[in-house]
């Protein structure tokens, strides 16, 4: 385990008091709806220009990067690109990377704190028993200076499958 304190708690993002904040973005980088939107309109139109700047061209499923927060209470937002859940084709290895890669881009800018949402379990339909142990399970086997992770739910369901996962972290996942 890296020594990261879990937080689980229902909330907005968009007003969480940390250091970074994790973005459940899509390809283009451009906004969107559910969390996406909420993270661009919260933060304003800094946000989305540095998108611009910082990522023409968007970015690949799995991938992550970070820009301002803009008016967010947070110094930096950091846009991860989950996948669509298929019940075909194995894609958790995009999600877990998701997770890993905003640690790596947070422990780059000094961060200590980082706020996640519920990545791919919205509009991308990941289940979300599953979507909860591939976050959890990435986020403590995941080597960090981050002090502190915060999950920060939309919905009862969320939270209880988020505490689920991390009450019971030591069953495998898919």
């Amino acid at each position: 385990m890296a020594g990261v304190q879990l937080v689980i708690e229902r909330g907005d993002i968009t007003r969480a008091q940390v250091d970074a904040i994790a973005n459940a973005a899509n390809r283009r980088m451009r906004g969107g709806g559910g969390v996406d939107g909420a993270i661009h309109r919260r933060g304003g139109p800094h946000v989305l220009s540095d998108c611009i700047r910082r990522f023409p061209d968007g970015l690949p499923t799995g991938h992550a990067g970070w820009t301002t927060a803009g008016r967010l209470p947070a110094r930096w937002v950091i846009h991860c690109v989950g996948p669509v859940w298929s019940p075909d084709d194995d894609r958790s290895p995009l999600l877990r990377s998701c997770y890993r890669e905003a640690l790596l881009i947070a422990d780059e800018l000094g961060a200590r704190s980082v706020a996640f949402p519920a990545i791919s379990a919205g509009v991308y339909g990941w289940p979300l028993a599953d979507a909860a142990r591939q976050a959890v399970r990435t986020v403590r086997a995941t080597e960090t200076s981050v002090a502190e992770v915060r999950f920060v739910l939309f919905s009862d369901e969320a939270l209880a499958a988020f505490e689920e996962a991390a009450a019971h972290g030591d069953r495998s996942t898919r």
